[in-house]
């Protein structure tokens, strides 16, 4: 496995570094995210009859909810497998014992009814060690009465028809659903372009479907379908704006989303109405069904998680279970006090004369390895529950690939374990563009892994298994969000390879006017096209061209290249650069100095002084430097692009940041500050947010292979 997530470890983007589902019955007739009114799903599978005897109420001390409790004889027959997937995975679970059916509640006792518990702390456990009981998934099983208690009845809330849950996960239309499903699996997609005032909208459904459009907003909390106790904490915590009003209808119909503008300004509604629609659908449960114990129910998945959140940082973990908590507003939080101690930093902080953005993501405990699994009951929440008895799971890249294991383990006979993932319903990454300064084989591996068919039965009660399931469709129907703050093509291929929602995929973007105007220094800049050919050429063509066009301009005034910066985005491309000045004969005369994200913080400041005074008079510095050090160097006088950044505000930093400080420090006279940017074709989605939306395509098409700006 791949070193952690930054730091000496960190490589490059391509190279590597190193619960319970929705309730619910009836036959809806709700709409999905674009498709057509729907209806019960009655695929293929396995004939059942299960009957189910009642059991008494059982009250747990510790919570003060009400529990169901497992037992009583079960009688089935089985049937000839109907559809293949089904009978494949039966059959692998032959050799273990069938698990007891779940008794259903049937009536509520007033009577046994006790006062809920105060709030509690498990802090003073022995166990102090995070890892010893919540990071690996192979633990012993908690208690029956442990695992039960999520069978909780909401009276207050009844069946909505109009409910996408109903229309998505409970009752989807079969016909419906396996046309959808059949042109995915066939990558047969239209697509629907529209401007919407978050900005460009792309979706992308399924050639079956016979409307393409993008819904409309929807501007009242009642049009969100929140169970009951989260409408009334909505009301208090949610504004509910106009960017909520139109960003809601994308997330709560179940399409798939790739939000590219996400900011500090607007990350806490982000957050909200994101964390709101997560717990909405984990809130989904058993409801009533009187006296009838015959009825056949299908609600349930594999295994227990829904829910998976995907952060860079602990503290970003920190923000994501706070927002949850307020929306629920829990009586209890077993483990509260043990959590905060391992997720709250008070004391990383950062000066007022760091970036916003920066701030923003390193602030608090900004540790990238930590995987936590979290239990809700309807009074409770329960913090480092154990993965398979978890509802919602808040992890790292990093931590959740740890807690999978890899091939090299599997081969020591340490077998990978991702059974967990199974039944994961609901996807939430954000600010994923910190996570590609991360490892980004972790992230692409995850999501290689969700919605497997579990090797191991888990005590799963398969007449309760959802059909589509069983179908092994679970990544037809699972929710991707996305949130970051740009495009990339890795993003992009990330959509195209995992994102199979039959619902569709949505893609929401701004217009961008560009960074040229907006560095706060005037300097001359120049972009300059080359032709890679292909893709595969690219790296090789981009260091042709630099050898070429630029290296000589700089041997010839060898005198005049003091204070010249080179930025490479990609490591393997630094190390290629800085491997060619120190063994090329033709660049002897050009001294130079390195910084990348594995320079330690001495060697960094010993390469930034020696640029400073002139020894060093080229400095290479990488994109990944930048983002987790943020280094202000001082003596630029011009900055060359090797490659334009992903994040346009890094070119704003490095272009205008550092030549407005050699002009303040009078190491530069004013205006005489230069920038050269190289640029191909493929670096479109980089170039659009720095020239801007309109520039762009006439910067791609035109003849001439340089544009200067002033």
């Amino acid at each position: 496995m791949g070193p952690r997530g930054r730091g000496p470890g960190a490589r490059g983007r391509g190279s590597g570094r190193g619960g319970r589902g929705g309730r619910g019955r009836g036959r809806g007739r709700g709409r999905g995210a674009f498709g057509p009114a729907a209806r019960r799903f009655d695929g293929a599978r396995l004939a059942e009859e299960d009957s189910e005897s009642e059991s008494g109420d059982e009250m747990d001390e510790g919570t003060g909810s009400e529990a169901l409790s497992d037992g009583g004889d079960e009688s089935e027959s089985e049937q000839p497998a109907a559809a293949k997937p089904y009978m494949t995975l039966l059959q692998s679970f032959q050799q273990e014992s069938e698990p007891k059916a779940k008794r259903r509640k049937t009536h509520h006792d007033e009577s046994q009814t006790k006062a809920p518990a105060k709030d509690h702390d498990d802090s003073a456990s022995p166990q102090s060690d995070e890892e010893k009981d919540i990071d690996h998934v192979d633990e012993p099983e908690e208690t029956a009465q442990d695992a039960d208690i999520e069978e909780q009845v909401d009276s207050d809330d009844e069946e909505d028809e109009t409910d996408p849950f109903e229309s998505h996960f409970a009752h989807p239309d079969d016909k419906a659903v396996a046309m959808h499903v059949a042109a995915v699996k066939k990558a047969d997609w239209i697509t629907k372009k529209a401007l919407v005032p978050s900005g460009r909208a792309t979706a992308m459904l399924p050639s079956s479907v016979s409307k393409a459009e993008i819904p409309a907003p929807i501007t009242t909390l009642e049009g969100l379908h929140l169970k009951q106790k989260l409408k009334e904490s909505a009301k208090d915590k949610l504004p509910f704006n106009e960017f909520q009003q139109n960003l809601s209808p994308l997330l709560f119909n179940y399409s798939d989303l790739l939000y590219c503008d996400r900011t500090v300004k607007n990350s806490t509604q982000l957050r909200q109405l994101t964390c709101l629609h997560a717990v909405n659908h984990d809130n989904y449960r058993l409801a009533k069904e009187g006296d009838d114990t015959d009825l056949e129910l299908r609600d349930q998945g594999f295994t227990r998680p829904k829910v998976l959140f995907l952060l860079p940082t602990r503290h970003a973990c920190l923000r994501m279970v706070n927002t949850i908590r307020d929306l629920t507003q829990p009586d209890q939080e077993e483990n509260r006090k043990r959590f905060d101690e391992s997720y709250h930093d008070k004391e990383q902080s950062f000066s007022a004369d760091r970036p916003v953005d920066f701030r923003h993501l390193f602030e608090g405990n900004d540790d990238d390895m930590f995987r936590i699994g979290v239990k809700f009951t309807r009074k409770t929440i329960k913090y480092f529950a154990q993965f398979y008895n978890s509802d919602i799971l808040f992890a790292s890249p990093l931590g959740l690939r740890m807690a999978i294991g890899s091939v090299e383990e599997k081969d020591k006979k340490k077998n990978m374990d991702y059974d967990f993932l199974s039944s994961i319903e609901m996807v939430v990454m954000d600010q994923a563009d910190a996570l590609l300064m991360q490892n980004w084989e972790h992230v692409e591996f995850i999501f290689e892994h969700l919605n497997r068919q579990p090797k191991d039965a888990h005590d799963c009660d398969f007449s309760r298994v959802r059909n589509w399931y069983l179908e092994d469709w679970a990544k037809f129907f699972r929710q991707t969000i996305i949130m970051s703050g740009f495009n990339t093509p890795e993003l992009s291929e990330l959509m195209r390879l995992h994102c199979h929602n039959w619902a569709g995929k949505v893609r929401l973007q701004q217009e961008y006017t560009g960074s040229l105007q907006q560095l706060g220094v005037r300097a001359k800049q120049t972009f300059s096209r080359f032709q890679p050919g292909t893709v595969d050429r690219e790296p090789d063509a981009r260091f042709d061209y630099f050898n070429s066009a630029i290296v000589p301009s700089l041997v010839k005034r060898a005198k005049d290249a003091t204070g010249t910066l080179i930025f490479v985005p990609s490591y393997l491309d630094f190390v290629r650069v800085r491997n060619f000045f120190a063994t090329s004969s033709s660049v002897e005369s050009l001294t130079f100095g390195a910084i990348s994200e594995y320079t330690d913080i001495r060697e960094a400041s010993r390469a930034r002084s020696h640029f400073l005074n002139g020894r060093h008079k080229i400095l290479l510095y990488t994109e990944r430097a930048h983002h987790f050090r943020r280094y202000q160097i001082r003596g630029v006088r011009r900055v060359i692009f090797y490659g334009l950044p992903d994040n346009p505000i890094f070119y704003r930093e490095i272009a205008g940041g550092y030549l407005a400080k050699s002009e303040e420090d009078m190491e530069l006279e004013p205006g005489q500050g230069t920038v050269r940017a190289v640029f191909s074709k493929y670096d479109v989605m980089k170039l659009e947010r720095i020239v801007g939306s309109k520039r762009v395509g006439k910067m791609l098409q035109e003849r001439g292979d340089t544009f200067d700006f002033v």
